[in-house]
């Protein structure tokens, strides 16, 4: 009989909207803008503008996924 075991992909059930607004509690606009020098964290910033970039930019997408591990794994 196969289990099904938790997923060990620390993004597996979290949505990206989930992600950008974690990311932005704990670090917030400026310092986001900061640490991932994208226009949608820096102009104006809002979390329907964010994810309407990174739904259609793959590096910047990934450059917040891997933000948001480094995050959680401290």
């Amino acid at each position: 009989m196969n289990q099904s075991q938790p997923s060990k992909d620390p993004l597996h059930g979290k949505t990206l909207e989930m992600i950008v607004t974690q990311l932005v509690d704990h670090y917030g606009w400026e310092d986001l803008g900061k640490i991932i020098r994208i226009n949608c964290f820096n102009d104006n910033p809002s979390i329907q503008s964010s994810l309407k970039f990174l739904r259609k930019t793959p590096w910047a997408r990934k450059k917040v996924e891997t933000l948001y591990i480094d995050s959680i794994s401290q």
